[in-house]
């Protein structure tokens, strides 16, 4: 799976890419690519300027279109995936007032063979790249960060990981928090005894009918403990 980024500040990415199972998924396995591009390169200003004053007046600055557009165009034409089949990758601008990100909507993402993310700054985008270009608005969350760039990086991770071969095992995402709806069951490791905490029974047992009953009804209490608003959403469904 490729993604490619459009940014302004490229070099925020550099230990992304290079760190654990990303890291090890893009050197080792060949299994994601990620290419940052810097949509600076591509403005047509002699000082190379990425944006201007709104319209309209107010505070800060928005990013040009010119730039941004002309970035994209350069993906699509060196998209091995558009040159095979003709379709565009699509495009997906991390905005604060985009679609809250779901593992749901990570899953679904990563059937994708490129990804195309913008990142912006400032006071935001042209709204006319959004209209031309944009396919997908999302949001990490509902506050505001000074740029894209970090909740590219978590779109990025989220969904890199679903891609089969990232992880060692699928059975590595598929109990966990979020996965079926559900918070993950509370996890211990050794030793059996610390600060008077013991680990619980069942999971010394043995017995694994038992033990997968236990973390049934544990993810079942901690979500309704932790993130009711889950559990409606689940009887919902």
């Amino acid at each position: 799976m490729r993604f490619d980024v459009m940014t302004l500040f490229p070099e925020m990415f550099e230990t992304f890419i290079q760190t654990s199972i990303i890291g090890r998924a893009i050197e080792l396995k060949k299994i994601i690519e990620i290419n940052t591009v810097n949509i600076r390169d591509f403005s047509v200003s002699r000082q190379k300027k990425v944006d201007d004053a709104p319209y309209g007046g107010g505070n800060g600055v928005v990013m040009t279109f010119q730039p941004i557009y002309d970035t994209y165009k350069h993906l699509i034409e060196n998209s091995h995936m558009f040159k095979e089949t003709g379709i565009k990758p699509k495009v997906i601008y991390m905005s604060p007032q985009g679609k809250t990100l779901t593992q749901k909507m990570c899953h679904e993402l990563a059937d994708n063979e490129q990804l195309i993310i913008l990142c912006g700054h400032y006071e935001g985008v042209d709204e006319r790249i959004i209209e031309e270009i944009v396919d997908m608005e999302i949001s990490v969350g509902d506050y505001v960060l000074t740029g894209g760039e970090l909740p590219a990086m978590v779109l990025m991770d989220s969904v890199a990981r679903l891609v089969p071969g990232v992880l060692s095992k699928e059975d590595c995402f598929i109990d966990e928090s979020h996965s079926e709806g559900l918070l993950e069951y509370p996890q211990y490791t050794r030793p059996e005894v610390i600060c008077g905490r013991a680990v619980p029974e069942v999971l010394l047992s043995g017995h694994h009918e038992n033990i997968e009953k236990w973390r049934k009804e544990q993810s079942i209490i901690r979500t309704r403990s932790k993130r009711p608003d889950i559990v409606d959403v689940v009887d919902k469904d």
